[in-house]
């Protein structure tokens, strides 16, 4: 469900227009529904009220504040991976109690920041992470609480750049080699064992391998129990799967479903971390035609909005559905929507049937809430888009957008010429 809906042929975020609303901030702007935010969050949370649990949100599918405000007001907590996340969710109000610490490359002061503001845990990736993580527990005179990060070498059944859960992956401790890694995780006096981690991919949009790796956990903490180890957190990671083009992703309370079946027994809490099936569907890149341009082979519409606004397409090859904010005519052209940066690769759409459109009209590119301008650059010196947050028909500039003066803010001229 979005809230993202035709009226009269206009194309509303909520009850405000997005004509009226890039007439007034500019394009490219990212748009978000507050409704739609709150709603997906609530359903998601709410399929587990049943059992014990904590809903981290993924911060790196969308880290801005206010919307890690929002979720922190519905209960929520969130999965970082990196100290500047970490910043971010304490900024937003998120207590140290609903944080988790993903990633495989913490460094030393981000280590210590962690540690000082008394998160819930970190999810280790590696048995050398461990032994840092240790020593600088030692340091700062406190345990660090953790879970190890299970490899179950599942086939997530995605796009290889977000698997992250087979023998291949860069990603946690390989389930054979679990183990070994729990015991030596008990030796060291700085070390609080709390749970078992385990993320296998991003985009899924089957139940099956969720259920085969939680099979695959459940059966290594009975083993961890039988050596005196006890396990009171279940990370169970995120990576469901929202609809971007004909993808048919189970609900999350068919998910739910699911997991809680194969729970049965098992007492301890779960930690979810879910990020593009909260996000995802919540958000639009709004852009302007600039131009129109016909060759012997393609027909392009040429936006202001790059690859450096939205990098998915180039990177993934993904798909996001665009569609005109006015609908004045059925006629429609195949194109490549590309975008006005200087690589070939700078395109949202190739050889796509939209409607004719022509310099000055406005197109929105759909389902872009999650990792749209989070992973943003300023490739080209191209100042990143202002973002925007809507709720019934207001709406409220959630980031300003980026002028050339901050982009060189942070450089200097060396005295030396």
């Amino acid at each position: 469900m979005h809230h993202f809906q035709y009226k009269n042929e206009e194309l509303y975020c909520e009850d405000l227009p997005l004509r009226k609303l890039a007439e007034e901030v500019g394009t490219p702007c990212y748009v978000y529904s507050h409704s739609t935010l709150h709603h997906h969050f609530s359903v998601f949370d709410q399929s587990f009220a049943s059992i014990p649990h904590l809903t981290c949100y993924s911060v790196k599918a969308n880290s801005n504040l206010a919307l890690l405000k929002l979720f922190a007001s519905l209960g929520g907590g969130v999965d970082i991976v990196s100290g500047g996340e970490l910043f971010r969710a304490r900024k937003a109000g998120i207590p140290p109690e609903r944080i988790v610490y993903s990633g495989v490359g913490k460094t030393v002061d981000e280590i210590d920041f962690a540690l000082k503001e008394g998160i819930l845990m970190f999810n280790i990736e590696s048995t050398e992470e461990l032994k840092a993580i240790n020593s600088r527990a030692g340091v700062l005179g406190c345990r660090a609480r953790v879970a190890l990060r299970v490899n179950p070498d599942v086939d997530p059944k995605t796009h290889p750049y977000i698997s992250t859960g087979m023998k291949k992956s860069k990603f946690g401790i390989a389930a054979d080699s679990a183990l070994q890694a729990y015991d030596e995780a008990r030796s060291l006096d700085h070390i609080e064992i709390m749970g078992v981690d385990c993320h296998i991919g991003s985009q899924l949009t089957e139940i099956s391998p969720f259920v085969d790796a939680l099979r695959r956990l459940r059966a290594l903490i009975d083993q961890l129990n039988a050596m005196g180890i006890s396990i009171r957190y279940l990370d169970l990671g995120g990576g469901l799967g929202i609809p971007y083009d004909q993808e048919a992703p189970p609900h999350p309370r068919d998910y739910a479903q699911a997991i809680l079946q194969e729970l049965q027994g098992l007492s301890c809490t779960l930690i979810f971390e879910p990020g593009r099936v909260i996000v995802g569907n919540a958000g639009v890149l709004v852009t302007r035609v600039l131009y129109t341009k016909k060759t012997e082979m393609k027909n392009f519409v040429i936006v202001d909005a790059g690859m450096n606004d939205l990098i998915r397409p180039s990177l993934y090859g993904s798909y996001h559905q665009i569609q005109p904010i006015q609908k004045r005519t059925a006629e429609t052209q195949v194109v490549d929507v590309v975008g006005p940066i200087c690589e070939s690769g700078d395109f949202l759409a190739h050889d796509r049937a939209l409607p004719v459109v022509g310099g000055g009209d406005l197109l929105a590119v759909m389902s872009a809430g999650a990792y749209g301008f989070t992973m943003s650059s300023n490739y080209n010196s191209r100042p990143r888009a202002v973002e925007v947050l809507v709720k019934g028909d207001r709406y409220h500039i959630i980031r300003k957008r980026e002028s050339w003066e901050d982009m060189v803010r942070l450089e200097a001229i060396p005295d030396i010429f």
